[in-house]
């Protein structure tokens, strides 16, 4: 077996262009390498433990308590507890399983899109993928502006605050941003650390402003009474109560978007020393601990939350620009235990919300070069962070301006967001159980999945605005990538070009015998009289020396949406011919990287010789595009242009 590797990736000129180079740094890294919490640890790394990991998760799954019991009771008053308490189940009974079976089926932190594109072929997946992308791109982006509102929210009201900070939520929050950005720019190295301190630090702070919250309302059992008889005299009846409570507990989505965090970053996880790649198992275990524990601490910290911000703090303050807006926590950490604690609660607050914008914009770094490279729907620049880092906060500064730093605004985009990859997962839960033969898993998620696309429609109908900031990212990825797609595809498009033992016999026999000659040919019946119809035709109108061996080369498409392939070249000896067969995502591209290996492996030139094809040259290129083959000749042409600048050197086309 021989082998080459076809690097298609532009060197950065480094000795003109200084900035270029430190622009596209890491350009040649594997795309999952990259750094950040979601970023895949070098080999010789083996992970941390569990728990620690389930803080990295918790800077964006805990933090939601920032701002959660606030949207919670704007969106249900009185019955924030009874909704909270829907969640709650929604997130024990219905989320932890199907993540659970996430991670077992996908452990090295691809998560339920990875799942989900091995169930559709060819461009039906790929645009699956893309929509399911925009939906990842809506809830990373909103965790980031959403995240850094609510910091700015807390700043502002701290009473300790100076004079020129009041009203400046806008400029906070994108100084934050660009503070986030910096800070990826420079170079995010190992978070987990700093993650353990601060949710550790954030956590404890709750427990006391929860703790002391409780002992309030245990102090005055009147405040417990009050709150029933309101939400009695607002509602006919505890079992109106129940149901009100399952119609608005849609718009409490937010407190389950750390689970798709929490498989994302299982590469980070430590695992058994028996782990294999293919059966991490002791990885999969921690990860099912990480979230089953994040899980359940979150499920208690939302619901003693709902219980005391409804209790203890008037509902007018939860509105727009009341004191409880956006950090009912904190308000009440300030009125129970005094400016000094609440100062510090506001700082571990904005801290971990801030961070929780780190989290995100890794997890962004780590899924579009995941995919969109490798479907030729991006760039290969986009496989370098800092240009993503530099794309993805204009992104999140334009997302700030158009909410106005607003943290309720966004609510709904953020919801949606999270709800689809659930839905998603869920789906891709039940498809894995039914095809491994789980009947009574498979029935179970598929309830599930019913129960989240009931979630998901109510909330879209309550709050559209969340759809139709989704549908501009997942329409400004769908026309990026198919002009990308378009731009890209006179590029090899094999990234590794291999030959067998009978192709390299023939190849090495034809060579010993003069230039190579390779006729271009759709196989078909195959049979002996195709060939010696082809020869003798392609002999007569391309003028091919008579006499001197030529090999034939047929290209078969497996699936022309796939981009850059690894393409494996195959000898055969039939009817007295020599032919050489391979399979493509297309048929010029691949002859064009078959060619130039064939002049590597030999020395030569070699010659390629084709037919035009009958037919309108525009349906042939639109065929070219779709179904990877149209008029050949003169895409290899050009693709063998791109590819090799030195005419010299440029395997010869000749058309007849």
């Amino acid at each position: 077996m021989t082998a080459t590797q076809v690097d298609t990736a532009p060197e950065p000129d480094t000795a003109t262009r200084p900035w270029r180079a430190w622009l596209l740094e890491g350009l040649s890294e594997q795309s999952a390498r990259h750094p950040g919490p979601h970023g895949t640890p070098p080999d010789e790394h083996k992970g941390h433990r569990w728990w620690r990991v389930m803080c990295l998760t918790g800077v964006d799954y805990f933090s939601t308590l920032g701002y959660q019991p606030g949207i919670a009771a704007l969106a249900a008053g009185l019955l924030s507890p009874m909704a909270t308490l829907v969640l709650i189940g929604l997130t024990l009974l219905g989320a932890l399983p199907v993540y659970r079976r996430v991670a077992k089926e996908s452990p090295h932190g691809e998560g339920s899109i990875a799942m989900l594109e091995r169930l559709l072929p060819w461009w039906a997946g790929k645009l699956f993928v893309l929509v399911l992308l925009g939906f990842a791109a809506t809830d990373f982006m909103i965790t980031i502006t959403l995240s850094a509102a609510d910091a700015s929210a807390h700043a502002v009201e701290n009473p300790f605050a100076p004079q020129w900070m009041h009203g400046g939520s806008m400029w906070i929050t994108l100084v934050l941003i660009a503070a986030l950005g910096a800070v990826f720019l420079k170079g995010f190295r190992e978070a987990i650390g700093v993650a353990v301190v601060l949710v550790s630090l954030y956590l404890v702070l709750n427990v006391i402003v929860l703790a002391t919250a409780a002992w309030q309302v245990i102090g005055e059992p009147v405040a417990v009474t009050d709150w029933w008889h309101a939400a009695k005299a607002e509602h006919s009846s505890p079992l109106a109560m129940i149901g009100v409570a399952l119609l608005v507990f849609p718009r409490l989505a937010l407190g389950m978007s750390g689970f798709e965090t929490g498989v994302a970053v299982m590469p980070q996880v430590l695992g058994d020393d028996t782990d294999a790649h293919d059966k991490p198992a002791g990885r999969i275990r921690g990860t099912r601990k990480l979230l089953t524990t994040a899980a359940l601490m979150m499920s208690g910290f939302l619901l003693v939350s709902s219980l005391a911000t409804t209790i203890l703090i008037p509902a007018k303050e939860f509105e727009k620009g009341g004191a409880a807006n956006g950090r009912a926590l904190a308000y009440l950490a300030h009125q129970h235990l005094g400016e000094a604690f609440g100062t510090v609660y506001d700082i571990s607050t904005i801290a971990i919300l801030w961070f929780a914008g780190a989290s995100a914009l890794a997890g962004l770094l780590n899924l579009v070069p995941r995919y969109l490279p490798r479907y030729g729907m991006a760039p290969e620049w986009t496989r370098a962070v800092r240009p993503l880092v530099l794309l993805f906060m204009a992104i999140a500064f334009a997302v700030t301006v158009l909410f106005n730093a607003d943290v309720d605004a966004q609510g709904g985009a953020y919801a949606t967001g999270v709800l689809v990859l659930m839905l998603s997962a869920s789906f891709a839960a039940t498809i894995a159980a039914h095809h491994r033969g789980h009947r009574p898993a498979a029935i179970g998620f598929g309830l599930i999945t019913l129960v989240f696309g009931y979630t998901l429609v109510a909330n879209v109908i309550e709050r559209p605005d969340g759809l139709k900031i989704a549908s501009m990212f997942i329409v400004g990825i769908l026309l990026t990538s198919l002009a990308s797609r378009i731009h890209r595809a006179f590029e090899l498009r094999a990234a590794d070009v291999t030959f067998d033992e009978t192709a390299t016999r023939l190849i090495d026999a034809a060579a010993a015998a003069g230039p190579l000659r390779v006729i271009a040919n759709e196989p078909d019946e195959c049979n002996a009289d195709e060939y010696r119809v082809k020869e003798y035709t392609q002999r007569e109108e391309t003028h091919i020396p008579s006499g001197g061996p030529v090999l034939f080369l047929e290209v078969t498409v497996r699936d022309s949406s796939d981009f850059a392939t690894d393409v494996t070249v195959t000898g055969d000896e039939r009817h007295g011919v020599h032919i050489l067969r391979v399979q493509g995502a297309g048929v010029p591209n691949t002859i064009a990287a078959v060619l130039l290996r064939l002049r590597d492996h030999t020395g030569q030139v070699p010659h390629a010789y084709f037919n035009w094809t009958e037919g309108h040259p525009l349906s042939h290129l639109l065929r070219f595009l779709v179904f990877g083959d149209g008029e050949v000749a003169p895409v290899t042409r050009e693709v063998l242009r791109r590819a090799e600048r030195a005419p010299a050197r440029r395997p010869r086309v000749h058309v007849g």
